[in-house]
């Protein structure tokens, strides 16, 4: 079912009749509202009249305001209250994409709405800059609200940080305090998130800060740590390999993985072949290295104490622990029977 109840090209067709024919051709060609699928620039157009560019400029600007003046644009009132209308359902501020997408996946369609959306008294377009994309606006005190909640959101965020999208939407939400009840909707949420350039969505629906590689994954680590948060407990390196080309349509060869892993300490090896990310508390180093770091931090311990702490560490046999501390090198016993470092 369409989304609009009017024909777009049927009513920019009609409302350009209202100016000269030059200038016509200039608005055509702006908006790419012909057979050309690229904007035409005022330098080419220039060119073909033999006129600068500035004049180009003011014809545009001429064609724009003897349409708004015209018969034709006051008997479109009601395509116009329409558009606002639709704008209003998703959200009072939406971004041009997914208005223009919303409305038809026609790029030439889209073209002819874009006219109108610039045209129409009822819309302000917000330009793109660092922070946001190019958006339109009808509620302007919603706007407003939205701009500063997605400022407050990514100031609260670091680059470490991943949110599951419920969690964004109630973060974003508890900064939207006082909007108006028809726009306390998830999906209208999810757009006014997308309208954001410093806050992103990963492809496993994870949000965080639009830099961080865990949200503008990059390379095989980035994909991997991805992976293995996922998958919430230590992976051999080949199931990681795996699971980045299933998941992400990667190529990821196993010794590559395998390698990458081992450079990188957002992981640790914790038994043959198995990687568990450091932000888990997992600690770096032989079994001997953990064993020196669990006694230097708890003091002399008994044999049994020792692996069942080592065990939460690493993924080795109880026998391992033991051959590494019968290493007079490093460890000895107390009079108690308990183990100290050297």
């Amino acid at each position: 079912m369409a989304v609009i109840s009017f024909k777009p090209k049927q009513v920019t067709k009609g409302l350009l009749l209202s100016v000269p024919e030059r200038a016509r051709n200039v608005l055509v060609q702006r908006f790419c509202l012909g057979d050309e699928p690229e904007r035409v620039t005022l330098e080419a157009i220039g060119k073909n009249y033999g006129i600068t560019r500035e004049r180009v400029r003011q014809i545009e600007n001429f064609a724009l305001k003897s349409v708004k003046k015209s018969e034709s644009f006051a008997r479109n009132e009601a395509v116009f209250q329409e558009l606002a209308d639709l704008i209003v359902s998703l959200g009072g501020v939406v971004s041009e994409d997914d208005l223009l997408n919303h409305i038809s996946s026609d790029k030439s369609v889209q073209n002819h709405v874009n006219l109108l959306l610039i045209l129409g008294d009822a819309f302000k377009d917000q330009k793109e800059n660092s922070e946001f994309r190019r958006h339109w606006i009808v509620d302007h005190a919603v706007a407003q609200k939205v701009h500063e909640s997605l400022a407050k959101l990514h100031q609260n965020l670091s680059e470490e940080d991943l949110v599951s999208e419920s969690e964004i939407i109630d973060a974003l939400l508890r900064h939207l305090k006082g909007i108006p009840e028809h726009y306390k909707d998830e999906e209208i949420i999810k757009r006014w998130l997308t309208l954001s350039k410093v806050i992103g969505q990963n492809p496993l629906g994870e949000w965080g800060i639009a830099t961080s590689p865990h949200i503008n994954a990059r390379g095989m680590r980035d994909y991997a740590f991805l992976v293995i948060r996922r998958h919430g407990s230590p992976m051999h390196f080949t199931e990681v390999a795996n699971a980045i080309t299933k998941v992400f349509g990667k190529p990821a060869h196993v010794a590559t993985c395998h390698n990458e892993l081992i450079k990188d300490d957002r992981f640790v090896l914790v038994g043959r072949g198995l990687y568990a990310l450091s932000e888990w508390g997992y600690e770096s180093g032989v079994v001997r290295d953990v064993i020196k770091k669990i006694l230097d931090k708890y003091g002399p311990m008994t044999k049994n104490e020792i692996i069942e702490k080592v065990l939460k560490e690493r993924y080795v046999k109880e026998n391992t622990v033991t051959v590494n501390l019968q290493d007079a090198r490093y460890f000895n016993k107390d009079k108690d029977g308990r183990y100290l470092v050297i």
